[in-house]
């Protein structure tokens, strides 16, 4: 009879308070047993962007409960629970701080071991989780905080190929929406409108595009659009349509030659992978159709799989952080001592060079 490994996870690394049970059988498949989520967008929607204060009291207030909610509805106890999962970082030093103090005190108090989890090597494995893939593959990150391209080679081996010069893409997404007058979060606000608008309008520029580098830049991007928008002030409905139809264009060619390199990398890197290649999109912004679009036809045009999670394991979530655990326990990685503390910035490539300007963050963390 195969032996099953549960872990209970939990993610506090931004503003959603998560909980979950994930299982794992010994021949690598997954259940998810329970997953619990509490966005908190209503609490910092009036200040357009998360608030580093508002979201760590959210956590404290809620974490507990979820975590009880998650235990209930997998019908499990703690008793039933193999190991503890908490996101360690990066993130909000306030909101790791609740959910990886949390962790440590369940830990603790029920005898567990304690693994503290790297949130962008959630997103890295979750394509384990969801789709069975095998290493190696290559995945995208693109968030709020992060847009990397990244070689996944197995559990706790990454490789950095590719990060932002400065702005991340889901900040690009969200502050040509404030400017625009739309709604946070910038990225679906932007999507809509640009279901309405005309995408040849505006020549937006294509940072980067022809550089033999995998790195990303859309800092010059945004500043187009301010400069578009100011030069046809006041804007009406169809001109905000029609810019964000231009600048999701523009994203797209971007992407297009920035992912293809990196495409034909992994095939001249990789030419005798045992399954046909991969390439995983993960991060709030792997929600947007146009996107996807893209990279799927640049998936089918280079020979690749195309690999997106369900959009509820795109964005934070404890699912992963357990399967990350779970990933870690099953490949016989020590679990951590309960002294580990937070780190609001932490490379999946430790071993990456800092990239200077707005996104040396984004290229540590």
């Amino acid at each position: 009879m195969a032996s099953i490994l549960r872990i209970l996870g939990i993610e506090t690394s931004c503003d959603e308070t998560a909980a979950a049970i994930v299982e794992r059988l010994d021949d690598g498949t997954a259940m998810v047993r329970s997953d619990v989520v509490l966005s908190q967008l209503d609490e910092h929607s009036a200040y357009g962007g998360v608030v580093p204060e508002i979201a760590a009291r959210a956590h404290v207030e809620a974490l507990d409960t979820l975590i009880d909610e998650a235990l209930k509805r997998a019908n499990v106890s703690l008793a039933d629970v193999d190991a503890i999962a908490a996101t360690s970082g990066p993130g909000l030093i306030g909101g790791l701080l609740v959910g990886l103090m949390t962790g440590k005190a369940i830990a603790k108090a029920a005898g567990k071991p304690l693994y503290a989890i790297n949130h962008l090597e959630g997103h890295a494995l979750t394509a384990r989780l969801t789709d069975g893939l095998t290493f190696p593959y290559l995945m995208l990150l693109v968030s709020g905080g992060h847009t990397q391209l990244i070689l996944v080679r197995g559990v706790g081996e990454y490789e950095r190929w590719g990060t932002t010069i400065d702005d991340a893409l889901g900040e690009a997404f969200d502050k040509t929406a404030k400017l625009l007058g739309l709604p946070y979060p910038g990225g679906p606000a932007v999507e809509a409108a640009a279901r309405k608008g005309n995408a040849d309008r505006f020549d937006f520029p294509r940072p980067l595009v022809g550089e033999s580098r995998l790195d990303f830049s859309f800092s010059g991007l945004k500043t187009a659009v301010r400069q578009a928008a100011t030069a046809i002030a006041p804007v009406t409905e169809q001109d905000i349509a029609d810019i964000c139809a231009s600048f999701q264009k523009a994203i797209s060619r971007t992407l297009k030659d920035r992912i293809g390199r990196g495409l034909q990398r992994f095939k001249t890197e990789f030419p005798k992978t045992a399954e046909k290649p991969a390439l995983v999109v993960a991060g709030g912004v792997a929600a947007n159709l146009e996107l996807r679009r893209t990279l799927q036809d640049l998936c089918d045009q280079n020979g690749f799989r195309f690999i997106a999670p369900p959009l509820n394991l795109c964005t934070d979530n404890a699912v992963m952080i357990a399967w990350a655990g779970l990933e870690r326990m099953a490949n016989g990685v020590a679990s951590d001592d309960l002294d580990v503390q937070p780190r609001s910035r932490w490379p999946l490539d430790q071993k990456a060079e800092t990239v200077l300007g707005h996104g040396k963050r984004g290229a540590k963390a």
